[in-house]
């Protein structure tokens, strides 16, 4: 079968072919590390992190994947005005914009890390390729579809009525669109026209600020996607994917600067689902939100990383209070078939060959993993029927076994799920410290934040509670670290 995916701009299932061949070129969103990450932040991830593999693993192509980190932006300055500000008050030190975004920045790392999701080939942030978002705007000006605001702010806009094809990635007509809220209007020749640069305001830090030709200011949202994806992959590549909320504007403007530039931008996109609770979207006014973290201390990674993939990247994820519960379960059974096959002395080693042709049509049937998990399972059934088919001192046993179980290696391999998985207790050690390192900096973390904001009382009471679970914590000019006494 033929490896395909639903691209999002035909609204259509199409055959993939790279554009280079035997390379897939990848760019994804990450984070606007403004906070710390939700849910749907790492099922987008996890997604492409299994595409991926099935691209590389699954069809041999040499992968460049990129995730990008907006590390400025109006949220980013937002909240930290909002519970800080640069330099010095009252004689405690307070948190920057950039000291906010990078430790948050390190919050996703270690929460995709967690999950086992492989780092990107290119990682790039927004404040590192502001020369690139110079030199796109200066194309989009040049060819007539992009202008500074006359009002003398320094804005820079995107001139959406120039560009006949806008709203082709979701099928929308300008006049049906809501004014774009990303800038003051008043430098707009159409409320719905989005900003390329940002002038500098007096109200934003002196530190959140570049030259440009058109003054002091900073990168507009959709803006550095098409700088970074540009630089990193070429003017045309393969796939560009995020959650489903990006495609209106974020997308959609990325697409409409970069082809309005002359750049072929990407062949197909790809665009996941979103997590609702028992049917109903995620709130944290109705109360009915789960984060990475409470997952994280529900279950282990293996189980939360099977749950949130479980689904066709396309479909909503519903979360219930036993979805945790069903997806141990589920994924316990693989492992200790995989665990009770490597006992019996069966080489776990696989090679492409070996991945079964159910499994393939699958994961190439737009990547549709619940039929992929159905192979999986099917597979495991067969192989502990042959462990039990004969006694486990025959060595009919192992042999008779190891197709399937070579089988649900490259499945699981594919998947991320056999390296969060504990097939000979070596890691056992290894993965209860490093799941007590992460929730211990989370409490560290929270009380880093409640002494900033005076509020010794939480902060004494996070530290008992940690002191009450053996945890010492010593403070120190570069932060706190922890012990277990």
């Amino acid at each position: 079968m033929t490896l395909r995916f639903y691209d999002t701009a035909t609204a259509s299932i199409r055959d993939f072919t790279p554009v280079h061949q035997g390379e897939a070129r990848l760019y994804y969103c990450g984070a606007t590390v403004q906070g710390r990450p939700h849910i749907g932040h790492v099922r987008s991830a996890l997604v492409f992190d299994i595409l991926t593999r099935w691209l590389r693993d699954g069809h041999g192509y040499t992968v460049t994947s990129v995730r990008n980190v907006t590390d400025i932006d109006d949220k980013i300055l937002a909240n930290s005005l909002a519970s800080f500000a640069d330099g010095f008050q009252g004689g405690h030190p307070r948190e920057a914009w950039w000291a906010l975004a990078y430790r948050f920045e390190k919050i996703f790392t270690e929460a995709y890390g967690a999950l086992g999701i492989e780092d990107p080939t290119y990682e790039p942030r927004a404040t590192g390729h502001v020369p690139e978002m110079h030199e796109l705007i200066t194309e989009l000006i040049q060819a007539g579809h992009a202008y500074p605001a006359e009002d003398g702010s320094g804005d820079v806009y995107f001139d959406v009525r120039s560009w006949p094809r806008y709203g082709e990635l979701t099928r929308q007509r300008v006049e049906d669109m809501q004014d774009a809220p990303d800038a003051d209007p008043r430098g707009k020749r159409d409320p719905r026209d989005f900003a390329l640069w940002k002038g500098h305001k007096d109200s934003d830090p002196e530190t959140a600020a570049w030259d440009s030709p058109w003054g002091r200011g900073r990168p507009g949202w959709h803006l550095e996607c098409s700088a970074m994806a540009g630089k990193y992959l070429g003017d045309t590549f393969d796939i560009h994917g995020g959650g489903l909320d990006l495609r209106f504007p974020h997308h959609e403007n990325e697409l409409a600067q970069s082809a309005a530039a002359g750049r072929g931008f990407a062949n197909f996109w790809l665009h996941n689902g979103l997590v609702t609770y028992q049917g109903e979207k995620m709130s944290k006014s109705i109360g009915n939100t789960i984060s990475p973290e409470e997952m994280l201390q529900m279950a282990r990674p293996l189980a939360v990383r099977y749950y949130l993939g479980q689904a066709q990247y396309r479909s909503v994820l519903d979360y219930r209070p036993t979805s945790l519960e069903e997806a141990t379960a589920a994924v316990e059974r693989v492992e200790a078939f995989l665990k009770a096959a490597q006992e019996a002395g069966v080489d776990l080693g696989w090679t492409p060959a070996e991945i079964p042709a159910n499994f393939r049509e699958a994961m190439d049937d737009d990547l549709n993993v619940p039929r992929a998990l159905g192979a999986l399972h099917d597979a495991v059934r067969a192989g502990n029927a042959a462990l039990h088919s004969v006694p486990s001192n025959d060595d009919a046993a192992p042999s008779s076994a190891a197709g399937s179980a070579r089988a649900v290696a490259a499945m699981t391999e594919i998947l991320g799920l056999r390296q969060l998985m504990d097939l000979d207790g070596a890691s056992g050690a290894a993965g209860e410290h490093q799941a007590l390192d992460h929730l211990v900096k989370d409490l560290l973390e929270r009380r880093a934040a409640a002494r900033a904001s005076k509020d010794w009382a939480e902060a004494d009471r996070l530290r008992d509670t940690l002191a009450t679970a053996g945890v010492q914590v010593a403070d120190g000019a570069g932060g706190s670290t922890w012990s277990l006494g």
